[in-house]
């Protein structure tokens, strides 16, 4: 059971798959922050207040200003913070596409590399050589 086990890890699809999910809720997080902390300030100066707190009441009972508030009140449709998702999902987005890009590049320049250099004689044809050699010295 254990060397199956050793086997199965030793293919690397079960490891490459574990990291790429720890790295991606991490990478997830940093994104996170980047929109709420960096990048919807700077969008919200333009209306001179917090993007996530854009909200509409649903209710006539909200009467909040801050969105956390209004939930407590009633029902709201929160656009700014669905905003802030949607171009959080887009930096994401578009960071994986060059991410993607990046490793197609490199995989394709490896391949030319390899295809650039020849390829060494197989086994057969280094014994087939030393034995044509050694008949031709008779």
């Amino acid at each position: 059971m254990l060397k199956e086990f050793q086997e199965f890890i030793s293919k690397g699809n079960v490891m490459d798959l574990a990291v790429g999910v720890i790295i991606g809720g991490a990478f997830g997080l940093i994104v996170s922050s980047l929109v709420a902390d960096i990048i919807m300030p700077i969008i919200g100066m333009a209306g001179s207040a917090d993007f996530s707190n854009y909200f509409l009441p649903l209710s006539d009972a909200v009467t909040a200003t801050s969105l956390a508030e209004a939930r407590k009140q009633g029902p709201v449709f929160a656009y700014g913070n669905f905003i802030t998702v949607v171009i959080n999902f887009l930096i994401l987005a578009w960071i994986i596409f060059l991410m993607v890009k990046g490793v197609n590049t490199m995989r394709r320049k490896l391949e030319k590399q390899k295809a650039a250099e020849p390829a060494a004689p197989s086994a057969d044809v280094v014994l087939l050589t030393e034995i044509r050699d050694l008949l031709a010295k008779k």
